[in-house]
């Protein structure tokens, strides 16, 4: 039976499907196989940042309204054969569509899969619902803003009106630099204002945003190593946060550090 965890955030713009599009990416390179949900029905874009966008032909509206069935649904990554998706909808009403018709979505191909992550659409209202009713574990990604630690409490106090076994952070975006400077708030202060266990910590890479523009995964780098270690956490239930600091530490930290702030 698969571990079904949604990816939720409550604000936009975080970067919540690009961590789950990575984690689904390194979960199946540790020999898992994984299922990718896109239930921001809409706007989706999972499958952009995947590059799977030219092999989608059915979705999840089609399944639910029967036009197709699960299988035929499912998308198989040709980077990572361990990782399939199943695509949302950029023109159905999403209103036609409840938590308990994904759960049961979900409930087909359980068997088969060692992980399912469900990609949750920004806000907290029917989307976050639908995303989360068929989930046992959450993962809350927030970055070290205000207005982003604030939603992200707000999410974590919704999640107690559902069945979720167990909740853990993500900080997105973290900038060593910054941290050491005293300019950005620090982990400890984020994962203890929201509340729950920190599973891990994602820097803050322009690599990342642009290979998402591309269809493309980042496999190596300060952030292909961020995600092994969260990916080895969920896993395995390890502590093993990345240090977004070591690379600014001593002399040519230093001087890496003043560099980046005037460049």
């Amino acid at each position: 039976m698969a571990r079904k965890i949604v990816v939720t955030s409550g604000k936009g713009g975080v970067g919540k499907t690009t961590i789950c599009a990575n984690l689904g990416v390194y979960l199946s390179r540790l020999g898992f196989r994984v299922l990718l949900i896109d239930v921001d029905i809409g706007l989706n874009n999972l499958d952009v940042i995947m590059g799977m966008e030219r092999q989608v032909i059915f979705d999840i509206t089609d399944v639910v309204s029967g036009k197709c069935r699960v299988r035929q649904a499912l998308v198989q990554s040709k980077d990572f054969p361990s990782l399939y998706l199943l695509p949302s909808s950029h023109s159905y009403s999403a209103s036609n569509i409840s938590g308990e018709h994904i759960k049961n979505v979900i409930e087909i191909v359980d068997h088969s899969f060692d992980y399912v992550l469900i990609d949750c659409p920004a806000g907290v209202e029917a989307g976050f619902q639908r995303a989360v009713f068929p989930a046992d574990e959450a993962i809350v990604v927030a970055t070290p803003h205000l207005s982003s630690i604030r939603d992200a409490d707000k999410v974590v106090g919704l999640l107690e009106e559902f069945d979720i076994e167990s909740k853990g952070l993500v900080v997105n975006r973290m900038r060593g630099d910054l941290l050491l400077s005293g300019e950005m708030i620090n982990v400890e202060t984020i994962a203890k204002t929201i509340g729950i266990p920190l599973l891990g910590v994602v820097p803050e890479d322009d690599c990342v945003s642009k290979m998402s523009s591309q269809g493309r995964i980042m496999l190596d780098g300060e952030s292909a190593r961020a995600f092994t270690l969260l990916s080895e956490n969920i896993h395995n239930g390890c502590k093993k946060i990345y240090d977004c600091t070591c690379k600014y530490r001593g002399l040519m930290g230093y001087l890496k550090r003043n560099i980046k702030r005037y460049v």
